[in-house]
C-alpha cells in the first residue's frame, strides 16, 4: 500500500537569491504564480515570504502578503497557503557596541510578526522554535515571544508549523504543546544544513525524528546541495517533504532550476520511484480538518 507523501514548496525565501537565479519569484503577481504552478506540478503545501518588488529585499509588508494570498484564492488553486513569521528575529550586534543593533537587524515585536497571520488566515504559517547563530548573525526567539506567537496563531485558527533547526528547539516545541500554547499533535518542519543548526546528515535527520511526539506528523528539508538527499531520507522514515528555490537554486550541479514547478515534478517523479503518492491540496485539507476535529 502507498504512502501518501506531502509535497511543499518554499517559493521564494529571503536570501539574496533573485540575483544568483532569475526564476526566483519577487512580485506578489510572480510569487502567487509560481505558486499556482508548484501546486498543479503536485505540492500541496506552499511556503510563503514577500518581497519589496523594486529592491527585491524580504518584506513585512502585509499589504504584499495579502495580494500573494487573494490571488492564490482567486484562481481556485487547491493548495495550502503556508506564511511565513520568520522575519523580525534577526539581530547583528553593532561593531562598536554590541548593545546597539547593528546593519541588517530587523527585531520586531511577536505581535507585528504575526500580524499579517491573524489578518489573512492562512492554512498554515511557520513559527521558528528557537534562537541560534544563523550564518554571521543572531536569530532571536525568546519562550515569550515564541509564547505569545503560538496564542495569536492558535487563536486565529491557524496551523503552526513548528521549525526546528536544532533539538532544543524541538524540546521546546513539546513542552509549548504541553502548556497548550500549540495544540497537539504539533506539526513539525526539520531543518537541516543551516549554519550554524543541526548538519544535513541521515543521522541528525533521524535523531531529530525519535525526539518528535509520537502522533505527530512532520517534514523535513536540507538545503543547498543537501536538498535532494534529505527528502530521499525524509520519506525513508516516514516523513513529508519540503523542496523549492528557498531551499536550493539549481537542479543539479551547475545547472540552475528553472523554476518552482520544475523541483516539484522533479520531486513527484522521485516519490513514484520511491512508490509513494504525493498527496494532494484537497486530501491535506481533509486530514487538517480530522486533525482538528481531534483536538
Amino acid at each position: 500500500m502507498q504512502r501518501k507523501v506531502i509535497i511543499s514548496c518554499a517559493v521564494t525565501g529571503s536570501a539574496d537569491s533573485p540575483a544568483k537565479n532569475p526564476a526566483v519569484p519577487v512580485t506578489p503577481e510572480e510569487i502567487a504564480r509560481s505558486s499556482i504552478e508548484a501546486a498543479s506540478a503536485g505540492a500541496a503545501v506552499v511556503h510563503i515570504h514577500v518581497r519589496d518588488p523594486k529592491t527585491t529585499r524580504p518584506s513585512m509588508d502585509g499589504a504584499l502578503y495579502r495580494e500573494v494570498v487573494e490571488r492564490i484564492r482567486a484562481s481556485g488553486c487547491d493548495v495550502l497557503i503556508n506564511l511565513t513569521t520568520g522575519p523580525g528575529a534577526r539581530f547583528v550586534p553593532g561593531a562598536q557596541d554590541p548593545l546597539t543593533p547593528g546593519p541588517g537587524t530587523n527585531l520586531k515585536p511577536p505581535h507585528e510578526r504575526v500580524r499579517h497571520v491573524v489578518e489573512l488566515r492562512p492554512d498554515i504559517c511557520s513559527l521558528d522554535m528557537g534562537s541560534f547563530n544563523m550564518g554571521g548573525r543572531v536569530f532571536v526567539n525568546t519562550p515569550e515571544h515564541l509564547q505569545t506567537m503560538a496564542v495569536a496563531i492558535r487563536d486565529a485558527g491557524v496551523l503552526p508549523e513548528l521549525e526546528v533547526f536544532e533539538t532544543g528547539h524541538l524540546l521546546l516545541a513539546k513542552r509549548m504543546i504541553e502548556t497548550g500554547h500549540i495544540r497537539p499533535p504539533g506539526m513539525f518542519q526539520i531543518c537541516l544544513g543551516i549554519a550554524w543548526g543541526q548538519p544535513a546528515t541521515p543521522e541528525a535527520m533521524t535523531y531529530m525524528r525519535n525526539l518528535l511526539p509520537a502522533a505527530s506528523p512532520w517534514f523535513a528539508f536540507g538545503i543547498s546541495l543537501h536538498q535532494f538527499p534529505m527528502v530521499a531520507q525524509a520519506v525513508l522514515l516516514g516523513g513529508h517533504v519540503r523542496v523549492g528555490l528557498e531551499d536550493n537554486l539549481y537542479l543539479e550541479k551547475g545547472k540552475l532550476a528553472p523554476s518552482n514547478a520544475g523541483r516539484r515534478r522533479r520531486q513527484c517523479g522521485r516519490c513514484a520511484r520511491d512508490s509513494r503518492r504525493p498527496i494532494d491540496g484537497a486530501r491535506l485539507r481533509l486530514w487538517r480538518g480530522q486533525q482538528n476535529a481531534a483536538d
